[in-house]
């Protein structure tokens, strides 16, 4: 089974949104405890109701319009195709959109009109900044399925269930195993086995949380052997030529990055400028959409040296038939890897609803599906989810990972043979968030 609780998916995000966030922080009081003292009871669900989800994305957010909205798309993909066959055992599924706008005061705002105003059932693909709201969901028990983890909320709240999984106990108190987290090196071990790299260069900003990340990233290259260089850039006035020359100099195999997308894109466009040749080029889960030839633009050589991994299936495998109707379903909106896993929340939730047919649509009903020791797959789009709740943090994990690169005029191509044979035992690393 695959470690459910991946450092690579849920650090790195947070921290390179956080580099747009740094002169954009939101200003403010937080909501007052007492208007979440005074809880409504959960609706009723029986005689043909709609199903009431509600689906919270920073829609607005500082770092970007589109940023954040790949889960709530998919997920909204999902409810409307599953609408159009008639819905959970004959109900519609009605989807309550609320965009706090990538802040803490706008989340608990947000919490407060889906859950005490709108008293929705679950909340479904939570795709937040700053999850401000997450003690007062899980003291709701509102279930909250396929989150995006951008911090540490689902290692750390009952009745919340990131889309990756959690080996954490989930008390409510500190995240993780008080306060500490782990993440596995399996990226760093695919790289090293499928194609011999010997050699990794880490490119960080000097800003706190992407040299957090590269620290982390370093750890992992160091467990598995690898020589490592360190790079690093000023945020402001960053001279990504020099960066180049040296990864050339140094005779790097595989760079790995805690930059954002046009961080990306400049280190790309100064590599291929100075002649550095890398066998991969290897970008984060928000790069995985079809916006490389724009972003990356001026780097043809570095563009089709990108690769990216993650813990599902590659949103470009049109063989697949899951990946087919999630692409059908999507119908001209943008697709990525975060819209995919968007559907494969609301997909979850909608198993889950359907286990409840004999008991009848029960909170506690949905929740024995998510808690089941069974590994849940979405139809082959995700790596097998568990939610465990470990008294201590594993030493070793045996994982799987999701490996894809980008041809210009194929787009992702999938790498190394199917998702679910890429794996290997590899060690976990604990870190604090």
């Amino acid at each position: 089974m695959r470690q459910p609780c991946r450092a690579a998916e849920r650090l790195l995000p947070a921290a390179l949104l956080l580099l747009s966030l740094l002169l954009s922080a939101a200003c403010g009081s937080r909501l007052p405890e007492s208007d979440f003292e005074h809880r409504p009871t959960a609706p009723t669900t029986g005689g043909g109701e709609p199903i009431r989800i509600g689906v919270i994305t920073g829609a607005t957010s500082p770092v970007g319009g589109g940023a954040l909205t790949g889960p709530r798309d998919g997920a909204l993909a999902y409810f409307a195709a599953l609408n159009a066959r008639g819905g959970i055992d004959g109900r519609r599924v009605e989807a309550i959109t609320c965009d706090d706008g990538g802040s803490g005061v706008g989340n608990n705002e947000c919490v407060h009109e889906l859950v005490d105003e709108k008293r929705v059932f679950a909340l479904v693909a939570t795709t937040a900044l700053d999850y401000a709201g997450a003690a007062r969901v899980s003291r709701a028990g509102v279930p909250d399925i396929g989150g995006q983890p951008l911090g540490p909320a689902y290692d750390t709240y009952p009745h919340l269930y990131g889309i990756y999984g959690s080996s954490a106990p989930r008390t409510g108190g500190e995240p993780g195993w008080n306060g500490v987290l782990t993440g596995g090196t399996e990226v760093y071990r695919w790289f090293k086995r499928a194609h011999g790299a010997r050699t990794a260069a880490v490119v960080s900003y000097n800003q706190a949380a992407s040299a957090a990340y590269a620290r982390l990233v370093e750890r992992g290259l160091e467990a598995e052997g690898y020589r490592v260089v360190t790079e690093q850039v000023d945020f402001a006035l960053p001279n990504y030529r020099a960066v180049a020359a040296d990864l050339r100099e140094q005779g790097v195999d595989v760079v790995f990055d805690a930059l954002d997308t046009h961080g990306n894109a400049q280190l790309c466009a100064a590599m291929d400028a100075v002649g550095v040749n890398v066998t991969a080029k290897v970008t984060n889960v928000q790069n995985w959409n079809q916006d490389v030839p724009r972003d990356f633009e001026d780097a043809p050589r570095c563009r089709n040296a990108l690769w990216v991994t993650g813990a599902s299936r590659n949103h470009d495998e049109e063989d697949h038939p899951a990946v087919r109707e999630f692409r059908d379903a999507m119908k001209g909106k943008p697709l990525s890897q975060w819209a995919l896993e968007g559907w494969a929340a609301a997909m979850w939730f909608t198993d889950a609803a359907r286990s409840c047919t004999k008991t009848g649509l029960t909170r506690a009903c949905v929740e024995r599906f998510m808690n089941r020791a069974e590994p849940y797959t979405a139809r082959g789009l995700l790596l097998p989810v568990v939610f465990e709740r470990l008294p201590e943090p594993p030493k070793t994990r045996h994982t799987c990972l999701s490996v894809a690169r980008w041809q210009d005029g194929r787009g992702w191509v999938t790498q190394g043979g199917d998702m679910y044979d890429n794996c290997a035992t590899v060690p976990q690393l604990t870190y604090r968030p």
